[in-house]
């Protein structure tokens, strides 16, 4: 089997436009702040890139549930994973964590993509 071109550009093409509609919602939702995390932050898109955002949302949902209600209520069209933390969270943990550490320092908010 040959191989097959153009499957990269139009997975960002996919990426790129559940990005804008799920951008539009995010403060209806409550989200104070949010940020491309992933392939599509790295500019490195395949055919089996996901949309990987993380979320600033006031809660008190534990951890591994609060991707939950948005996933619920934005109904994704393509793989997406949500990554929420608290004000408080997000703000204590910038400095430790390898994903806000990351996010802080390259800081590509969902308003910049």
């Amino acid at each position: 089997m040959g191989m097959m071109f153009g499957f990269g550009t139009r997975r960002r093409q996919e990426l790129e436009a559940e990005l804008r509609r799920m951008a539009a919602e995010l403060p209806r939702l409550g989200v104070e702040r949010a940020y491309l995390a992933g392939d599509l932050a790295d500019s490195r898109v395949d055919i089996e890139s996901d949309l990987e955002l993380v979320l600033v949302h006031e809660t008190t949902e534990p951890f591994h549930r609060r991707a939950d209600f948005f996933t619920a209520h934005l109904r994704p069209r393509v793989g997406t994973r949500f990554f929420v933390y608290t004000p408080d969270e997000f703000e204590r943990d910038a400095e430790e964590d390898p994903l806000l550490l990351r996010i802080v320092r390259e800081g590509q908010g969902v308003d910049d993509a």
